[in-house]
Parts: structure tokens; sequence; C-alpha cells
């Protein structure tokens, strides 16, 4: 038996964690109506139980996290609200590439950094360790407002991603 391995010496970092293939995100605010959509449908997944090769993260507002979470993964998805001016609970599938979009560089802080500006910056930081395929959901939201819930159109467009959300999944694996 060995004995435990030091790690406090110049060189020797503790092994990282595996990292699963496939990464479900979730993006939005919990307490503005429709913007929940895409934490709310990580809370249904999580309920309704995923392969244990897809992980799934409540992705907040947290912009910068979203281009670290994505290091290595196959797949990403992400799932957000969208305001296109379309009817409400219009879901849209989107390439990651299309959406990518880099933050302006006069008045950057932490929260003005979205997921759109994590992907770009995400590629450019991650290289090679960047996913070779980012898959984005929108559903067309109604409102926004402070401590509503989803609107029902809304709550159906999500109950349409959610098993479009693991057939990105499904096909990966198939092929």
């Amino acid at each position: 038996m060995s004995g435990p391995a030091r790690i406090d010496q110049p060189g020797t970092e503790p092994p990282a964690p595996p990292v699963v293939p496939y990464l479900v995100i979730g993006c939005g605010n919990l307490l503005r109506g429709d913007d929940a959509v895409g934490p709310t449908l990580i809370r249904h997944l999580w309920d309704r139980g995923v392969p244990e090769d897809v992980e799934l993260v409540d992705g907040g507002t947290a912009g910068m996290d979203v281009a670290f979470k994505m290091r290595g993964r196959r797949k990403v998805v992400i799932v957000d609200a969208a305001r296109t001016g379309a009817e409400p609970g219009t879901v849209f599938r989107v390439p990651g590439e299309e959406l990518e979009e880099l933050p302006p560089l006069d008045g950057l802080n932490q929260h003005a950094f979205r997921w759109d500006h994590a992907l770009a910056v995400g590629r450019w930081l991650l290289k090679d360790d960047y996913p070779p395929e980012v898959v984005v959901f929108l559903v067309e939201a109604a409102s926004t407002e402070p401590g509503a819930e989803l609107t029902d159109p809304v709550r159906a467009g999500m109950e349409r991603v959610l098993p479009l959300v693991l057939a990105e999944f499904r096909a990966e694996v198939a092929r």
C-alpha cells in the first residue's frame, strides 16, 4: 500500500476530477419571471434523471462560469430565455457559434458578462479544450417581471425543450 501523496511541492498537483462528456447549462434569473426558464428546466431534468455521462448546471446569471464549465466537454447545451419579438413560448435551436459575441470592452464588469460572451471568450481561452459542439435552445419570454412565475406559454415551451435536450445526447451516443 502506498502512503499519502504530497501535493504541496512545486509542480505537484492533485489529479483533476473526471469530466463527463456532456453538459447542460440552464441560464437565467429565478427571480425574474420567464427569465427563469433555463434554471427551471435544469430542475426538471434533475427530477426526471439524465444519463450519468450528462452533467446538469444551473448557470444562473454568471457568464464566466459558463466558459470554465465547458472545458473538455464533447457537447454543451445551453438553455435560456430570449426576447426576439416572436410569440411567447416559441423555441429556437441555434448553433452556439452563431451566438458568440465578444463583450464590449468599455465598462465591462462581471454583471455585464453574459453566456454569449462566455462562448466567445471560452473559444479563445480554452482553445483545444473548447467543446466541438455547442447548441443553444432559446425560449421566447413573455414577461421578466421581478417575482413572477413562468408564464403558461413559456412553461409550455420549456416542456417542448426537455425532450429536445435529451435527444441531443441520444443522437450523440448513437454516432
